[in-house]
């Protein structure tokens, strides 16, 4: 296939491409290197992939149309994954505008691309942020998810109601997957495991919000990129069963699909912290600080729907995965 990631140097854009190249798809990787985080780790991220012959990179926006228009006329890509966005919560309260430009805008202009291109399937990320207020665990892609608490999580709920619009009017195959706290190498330094570390190692006080008692469905960037190659393997269909007297949140009438993809395992934020103290062989100065805002106090992931159809469940652990974490990160640093 030919496959157009977007956020293509981008922690799980970058994985998923070199996933993709290493089974043979040809892939086409946009991204605009902004400078939210230093973006000399995209480049590094990015260099992985430029070994390739079958990997493109260009550099541009999702808010610029003509781009995007141009982009899709000469690569006409066979699939699209949409990764690239304008990403963390306690940002989205500082600079609401860079959300509206690229979450919004810029997936409009993906849709449209893939309106006017026949491509076969849409898959693109959303967020466990959408569940907002919801407190009913675990969280489920057939509940209702209409109390965001950050702008981020609204502009992530509002690509699921815009890709749906595409899918009932133009039979666009769309597929939205709720990520949950993905970590891993060459994750974003903006991300709290890195900003532990990096604390850790410099014997400087970790920062732990809602004084530690935070829980979280903390999933490896492996599993999120093998749940993200079956979904866009296996383009959304409707659902028959599909009721406008009882309407399932989940599923549709139209070829629109919504997925949790979770380790189906909460965890702790203080047990997050030993597990990473054990990798680093050394221990954590911790301040603990209230809930902030725009924050949720847990989430945890409803995946039945996932191990349904396509018999996927994320399932490394959280020792392995943050010892994998460490190695690249003492590596990299």
């Amino acid at each position: 296939m030919k496959v157009l990631v977007t956020g293509a140097a981008g922690f799980i854009g970058s994985a998923l491409s070199l996933r993709l190249l290493e089974r043979g798809d040809e892939v086409i990787g946009i991204d605009n290197h902004n400078d939210y985080y230093n973006p000399q780790l995209k480049e590094d991220r990015l260099s992985r992939q430029l070994e390739y012959i079958k990997y493109t990179h260009i550099r541009g926006d999702l808010a610029d149309r003509s781009f995007i228009e141009e982009l899709f006329k000469t690569h006409k890509p066979n699939r699209v994954v949409n990764l690239a966005a304008q990403a963390g919560v306690r940002y989205s309260l500082e600079n609401p505008m860079a959300y509206i430009d690229s979450n919004l805008v810029g997936f409009g202009h993906i849709l449209e691309g893939c309106r006017h291109n026949k491509v076969e399937h849409l898959v693109y990320a959303s967020s466990s942020s959408v569940y907002g207020s919801n407190t009913k665990m675990p969280f489920s892609v057939h509940d209702n998810v209409n109390h965001p608490v950050s702008l981020y999580a609204a502009t992530k709920k509002a690509n699921e109601l815009m890709a749906h619009s595409y899918s009932h009017l133009y039979q666009i195959p769309t597929t939205g997957l709720r990520f949950f706290t993905v970590y891993g190498p060459w994750d974003r330094p903006d991300m709290a495991l890195q900003k532990f570390a990096k604390a850790i190692v410099n014997d400087k006080p970790i920062q732990l919000f809602n004084y530690g008692n935070h829980r979280r469905d903390f999933t490896y960037i492996d599993d999120i990129v093998e749940g993200l190659i079956r979904v866009l393997d296996n383009p959304a269909t409707p659902n028959p069963e599909w009721s406008g007297e009882k309407p399932d949140s989940g599923t549709s009438y139209a070829p629109w699909r919504i997925y949790n993809i979770g380790n189906n395992n909460p965890v702790e934020l203080k047990d997050y912290i030993a597990a990473l103290e054990m990798a680093l062989g050394k221990e954590a100065e911790k301040e603990l600080l209230p809930l902030q805002a725009g924050d949720v106090e847990g989430t945890f992931a409803d995946v039945d729907d996932l191990i349904k159809d396509f018999d996927y469940k994320p399932a490394t652990t959280l020792e392995s995965g943050m010892k994998n974490f460490v190695k690249w990160y003492n590596s990299y640093y």
